[in-house]
């Protein structure tokens, strides 16, 4: 993974191949260029010189264009800002949400105007890609690790193939999400092998292999028996393999295959039709694993068995590192076949990619696989000769190659994050490659099959960290300097990020973004929202005749097409000279997503319900619990208004009273904390009198928590605060409040943690003692009763001994 720097590649075929290789099929050599089917070992061809680090374009799509012809191209630029001007040279086939890329059909002016293009950092051939157990299982040491329980419970994979045959039955109805990215070309001869025939779909049905054209295709068998290696059970089951990696890991199934009507690209008009895959394909499904990811689906590795032109050292420049490398930030694990070359000193494209993680293939006797990619870029071998696995029809097969290897280390990622919760994602691939039995090639280059039996019992895993509380408001206090414009020019512009998790579904059409800027003249100043899909939401635009001081104020945009889940930016711009400024804090404040906007009409002398089910607050209820009410009627006096939770108990939010008739549109504030928080809140509406009526317009329910995402250093033997601010809340606080604290440290035990709350007082939530160095992620709960809850709320870390230092790197107050 970390190996690799960008020099030569050795150019061997541009169709990529999935890696699994027909468990009787002998080995061949073809010559550098040719298509191959699936399989087949190809001997290295000449080596290319990379290309020019001062120019974008890719060799040989000036030769592809060279006769008026056309090409489709992946164009990666600096950021997404620059993608209108790359999309305006040619047709656009392919774009993506998140990512800084666009697939284009360009001719030869195309790619001299992106060759001259500010911001294009590479344009690459959207190349395609061709299809390429029971005695693994104890090889690997899985059986070990499933008799110790670590079965890759709690976490997902992503299979990023040929679909899945969804309902087979050793998958044992664990595929949670299906997608499809099949591009349609006439160009290619190219149709869809979605569910739907479309390029696109998402949902049940689109990636399953057992039905629609995939199921009479050869080679669509090939991600059922890569899923089957990962994650297969066959427990009960007749015929099946004892068991898959990780039998209890749920499936994410994307296909990302197209139908081939032409030898051109199948080879040979005996292989036609065939399935292959476009890299800008493979890209889309990449970027939708991140989007899973963000949006709660626990993934912790896509499994990509499949590759293209061999590479003998890193291949900075291919145009799925972009999303390699997200989806690493995010936790994510690329998990990605060698390839079956039968290279000793390259792997193929892209397990050469350096966050990706490169597989070879070992035979039972852990020798290398006569088949296998290996060398110096190769970071794991596991057993890829022979593999017993689940295929369409509902039975079983053997296939062999570098593609039955990869999801041997999929599934063991899974496995590992159920063992190891708290480690982060570098921490568990070094922790299979350390444990894994070591394989040295002819040329002396050593590199671990792993042992996942080994890895799971290596280490005693650190206690498992509490869950952060979900929060409505996130806040940034972290200081942005906002530099000034140079005369005539605009500033260059700076950001700053907010995470926002575990809300459902996308942004809301009333998100709240509030700012605090110190600046000499703020009219210079344009703020932007950025979502983290990439979309851009004007907040205030720059105004020359705004002379006033500073910026604090609160900004309202419809995000409703956006995503909620992942990481927001505040982007500042100062569009003329002569002062600069500086951003002290600004927050996100999503509204409740729980309401209800149906108008019920209150019964003379009777009652009205109505429900509202509430998903995704883990535990309790608040307190105070928010409960918003809308109201009209003749005479206010008569009702009486009672919530029930949904685990029965009632609190009485207003009694009948002597109100003349009106409106009635009132935040409530009840401690709720003894109330289970999901489920299906009632709110009943009772008249008491006759002769008067009126209508329940709406109501809502709120559970207030306030995050704070600003890393503030801890210095030795000294303390530091963090904080937030809360307002507009009805209520006092509860006996419950929750206090979540995220501090790395080199000695804990040094830490003593107090909250303030908003009217001073102090209350301990940890004292210092014996405690080794490293990470704590609590929850506190404290004694609030009665305390006011808008203000204020501070966390303060001392350190009351020297020679140890930490971060704050988190803080939530969840009422």
């Amino acid at each position: 993974m970390k190996r690799r720097i960008w020099t030569t590649v050795a150019t061997t075929v541009m169709a990529v191949t999935l890696g699994a290789i027909p468990a009787h099929a002998a080995v061949s050599t073809v010559s550098a260029g040719s298509t191959v089917s699936a399989g087949s070992a190809v001997a290295a061809g000449s080596a290319v010189a990379a290309p020019a680090e001062d120019d974008p374009i890719d060799p040989p799509l000036y030769d592809r264009t060279a006769g008026g012809g056309t090409v489709r191209v992946i164009v990666v630029t600096e950021n997404r800002d620059d993608l209108s001007g790359a999309a305006s040279v040619g047709e656009t086939v392919q774009t993506y949400e998140t990512l800084p890329i666009v697939t284009l059909r360009v001719d030869r002016s195309g790619l001299d105007e992106l060759a001259g293009q500010d911001g294009v950092v590479s344009v690459t051939e959207d190349t395609l890609a061709e299809p390429t157990l029971d005695e693994s299982i104890p090889v690997i040491g899985a059986d070990h690790a499933i008799k110790a329980g670590k079965t890759g419970k709690g976490s997902a994979i992503a299979v990023i193939d040929t679909g899945v045959a969804t309902n087979h039955p050793f998958l044992g109805g664990r595929v949670v999400a299906e997608a499809c990215f099949s591009p349609i070309d006439a160009a290619y001869g190219a149709t869809s092998l979605c569910g739907n025939g479309a390029a696109t779909q998402e949902g049940t049905g689109a990636a399953n292999s057992a039905a629609g054209v995939c199921a009479t295709m050869e080679g669509c068998e090939h991600g059922t028996h890569v899923a089957g290696i990962a994650a297969g059970d066959g427990t009960g089951l007749t015929g099946a393999p004892a068991t898959g990696v990780a039998p209890d890991a749920d499936i994410v199934a994307i296909q990302v295959f197209s139908k081939f009507d032409s030898a051109k690209y199948c080879g040979t008009a005996a292989a036609t039709p065939c399935v292959r895959s476009f890299t800008s394909a493979q890209i889309a499904a990449l970027e939708k694993v991140w989007q899973l990811k963000q949006g709660g689906t626990p993934i912790v590795a896509a499994n990509l068995s499949l590759g293209s032109a061999s590479y003998t050292s890193a291949c900075t420049k291919d145009a799925r590192k972009a999303a390699i490398d997200k989806l690493f930030d995010a936790g994510v694990a690329t998990v990605v076949a060698a390839g079956n070359n039968g290279l000793a000193t390259a792997v193929n494209a892209p397990a050469c990619v350096p966050n990706a993680i490169s597989v070879g293939a070992t035979t039972d006797d852990d020798e290398i696989a006569s088949f296998s990619n290996h060398g110096p870029l190769l970071d794991v071998f596991a057993p890829g000769n022979g593999i017993i696995s689940s295929v369409p029809g509902g039975g079983y097969d053997s296939l062999s190659g570098t593609s039955m290897a990869t999801p041997h280390v999929t599934g063991a990622l899974a496995v590992l994050r159920q063992a190891y919760p708290t480690e982060g994602l570098a921490s568990l691939v070094s922790l299979l490659a350390t444990t894994g039995s070591p394989i040295t090639d002819e040329a002396g280059v050593t590199v671990p099959r792993i042992d996942v039996g080994k890895a799971v019992a290596a280490v005693d895993p650190k206690p498992e960290a509490d869950k952060k509380p979900r929060a409505f408001q996130v806040d940034n206090d972290k200081d942005i300097a906002i530099p000034d414009a140079p005369t005539g020019g605009t500033g260059t512009p700076v950001t700053s990020p907010l995470t926002v998790a575990e809300y459902p579904g996308n942004a809301p059409k009333n998100l709240k973004a509030f700012v605090n800027i110190t600046h000499a003249y703020r009219g210079d100043i344009k703020l932007e929202l950025l979502s983290p899909a990439g979309s851009t939401y004007l907040l205030k635009a720059a105004s020359a005749t705004d002379g006033a001081d500073d910026i604090v104020a609160e900004f309202t945009v419809d995000a409703s097409a956006s995503p909620a889940n992942g990481e927001w930016k505040l982007r500042m711009s100062d569009t003329d000279d002569g002062d600069a400024g500086t951003l002290t804090t600004w927050s996100l404040i999503f509204p409740t997503p729980f309401e209800s906007t149906t108008a019920k009409a209150i019964p003379d002398s009777g009652t009205v319900s109505s429900t509202i089910d509430v998903t995704s607050v883990d535990g309790r209820a608040a307190g105070p619990l928010q409960v918003y009410a809308n109201i009209t009627h003749t005479r206010i006096g008569d009702l009486r208004l009672v919530l029930t939770s949904p685990d029965g108990k009632s609190y009485t939010l207003k009694p009948y009273g002597s109100e003349a008739g009106g409106t009635l549109q009132t935040t409530y504030g009840v401690d709720a904390t003894d109330a289970v928080a999901n489920g299906t809140w009632t709110l009943k509406v009772t008249d008491s009198a006759t002769g008067s009526t009126g209508d329940l317009k709406g109501w809502s329910l709120g559970f207030p928590s306030y995050e704070n995402q600003t890393v503030k250093a801890i210095p030795d033997k000294d303390y530091t605060e963090i904080w937030t601010k809360t307002s507009g809340l009805s209520g006092v606080g509860s006996a419950k409040l929750q206090v979540y604290v995220h501090v790395e440290h080199q000695y804990l035990g040094d830490l003593k943690i107090d909250l303030i709350a908003p009217d001073g007082s102090m209350h301990l939530l940890k004292d210092n003692g014996e405690q080794a160095g490293g990470t704590l992620k609590k929850v506190y709960t404290i004694d609030a009763t009665d305390l006011p809850v808008n203000g204020w709320w501070k966390l303060r870390v001392d350190d009351v001994a020297t020679g140890d230092t930490g971060t704050v790197n988190n803080f939530v107050v969840r009422f």
